[in-house]
């Protein structure tokens, strides 16, 4: 369907901080912004931070108006100046892929660059390249596999990446956070701490799906992004990225399942893929099986629930696997655990003469069940151990390969005035309080 150029309210979603204790931690379904952030009429922010045309703002509208619409019509949201945006949302130093091609080689002749890729996208011409394997290592001395894409490639999922957003933001949930406009790995903290010190829960689950973007079924992939996409322009793109296989070695590998790790893409899909798979199936397991609290909140495939009743904990990791397994997931038996957690956790196990309540990690921390000076149950939250220290090892390379520069440049490197670009695991832990 092809929908007009009109702009919607400025409702977008949205979570509640900690102090607004009326709220649940998953009422952020949307509310009307408040003035200082409302964007200007016509456009709408962008995962990349760009602002999109009227013609997507018109296709968020339709696509909230109208849950069950399938949009035939999107190819041509794809122009220039959406190409143009998406190439310098890219990083300028990300490494080339299989083209070889940097972010400073291709911005010269810009203009001409993107007509011509502009011209072969639209006319069926555009060929997606393998992804070029890379890999980086672990905390834990494993090698995390990477897919390194063309540039060209990134700038076209790039763009996309935008025109589906359009449609898609007004169809996630709201304890959805992982990779999402507006969204980020702090706000989901914050729900998530809302959730456990505000709403019932003695229990928490916490559910890790193994090698979840390896394990993506491509056939299941293309039907959940039919239910709202009927383009078959687009359809083809995402089929291209999908087959497009990897470089490795000086030889190609198909790839049959999964998406590749690091490409511009692979993170709405994820979104898109567990929206189907997890998201709307746990709100109807939630409306239809519990009858105590419970919480969710979910960071791309870390997830989190909390349960008031054992019971229902147990019964739901048990459905949960039955469920992933339809649709070619499988959660990791040694990473997957349910534990007694919440305000009641620590005085129930010492009546039973066990010891101090479990923790679990989530989002680069340590969640501790605890209290807070006066007594009453909070959530402490610390770096994890093994991230800080490989994080401090680090920093003391770059100190040492530093050692010879003025003082003051390192201390502007070590000290930026934006702590936001600091590591995440060099902040203090933030500590929710629950009168």
């Amino acid at each position: 369907m092809h929908v007009s150029e009109e702009s919607d309210s400025g409702i977008v979603p949205m979570n509640h901080s900690n102090n607004e204790e009326t709220l649940s931690a998953e009422n952020g379904e949307g509310r009307p912004l408040i003035k200082e952030n409302t964007p200007p009429p016509h456009t709408h922010p962008t995962q990349s931070g760009a602002r999109v045309s009227q013609g997507l703002a018109g296709v968020r509208k339709a696509a909230k108006e109208h849950q069950e619409m399938k949009f035939t019509a999107l190819l041509h949201h794809l122009t220039v100046d959406l190409l143009r945006g998406s190439f310098y949302a890219l990083k300028r130093k990300a490494a080339p892929g299989v083209d070889g091609m940097t972010w400073q080689e291709y911005e010269t002749g810009l203009e001409g660059r993107l007509a011509h890729l502009h011209s072969r996208v639209h006319r069926g011409a555009y060929r997606a390249l393998p992804s070029r394997r890379v890999y980086l290592p672990k905390g834990d001395g494993r090698q995390r596999p990477l897919g390194v894409a063309a540039l060209e490639d990134k700038i076209v999922q790039q763009a996309v990446v935008t025109i589906l957003n359009a449609i898609y933001e007004e169809d996630f949930l709201g304890f959805s956070y992982g990779f999402r406009p507006g969204r980020s790995q702090h706000q989901a903290l914050d729900a998530l701490s809302y959730a456990l010190t505000q709403k019932r829960v003695n229990y928490v689950l916490d559910a890790d799906i193994r090698g979840f973007l390896d394990s993506i079924s491509h056939e299941w992939m293309l039907k959940f992004v039919q239910h709202r996409v009927a383009d078959r322009r687009i359809l083809r793109l995402i089929q291209k990225w999908l087959k497009a296989g990897v470089m490795e070695g000086g030889g190609w590998t198909e790839t049959e399942t999964g998406t590749p790790q690091g490409a511009v893409l692979s993170p709405l899909l994820a979104n898109i893929y567990l929206h189907y798979v997890f998201d709307l199936w746990v709100q109807a397991w939630r409306k239809k099986h519990a009858q105590g609290d419970v919480v969710v909140v979910r960071y791309a495939d870390d997830m989190i629930l909390g349960f008031q009743a054992q019971a229902e904990a147990d019964r739901f990791l048990e459905d949960l696997r039955e469920r992933l397994g339809k649709f070619g997931l499988e959660l990791h038996p040694d990473k997957t655990r349910r534990i007694e957690f919440g305000r009641h956790a620590e005085q129930d196990r010492k009546r039973r003469g066990e010891g101090k309540p479990e923790t679990f990690d989530f989002l680069g921390f340590t969640h501790i069940s605890g209290k807070n000076r006066k007594g009453y149950f909070t959530v402490k939250r610390r770096t994890i151990a093994k991230r800080l220290r490989a994080k401090l090892q680090e920093i003391k390379q770059h100190l040492r390969r530093r050692r010879h520069e003025p003082v003051a440049r390192t201390g502007e490197w070590l000290y930026p005035a934006d702590r936001g670009s600091l590591p995440c695991a060099l902040f203090p832990a933030h500590t929710v309080g629950f009168a």
